[in-house]
């Protein structure tokens, strides 16, 4: 392989496992809340 191609190999390693981690790192600070359906009331009940 040439310079070129293991420099743009090395970036995207880096692009890919970096916004993987970015990702962990904001879900830990900020997790999503989960979305609750509100369920009506029977009303024949």
């Amino acid at each position: 392989m040439s310079a070129g191609a293991i420099v743009m190999l090395i970036i995207s390693v880096v692009i890919v496992w970096g916004g993987l981690a970015a990702a962990i790192y904001l879900l830990r600070r900020h997790p999503e809340q989960p979305e609750t359906e509100e369920v009506p009331a029977d009303p024949a009940g």
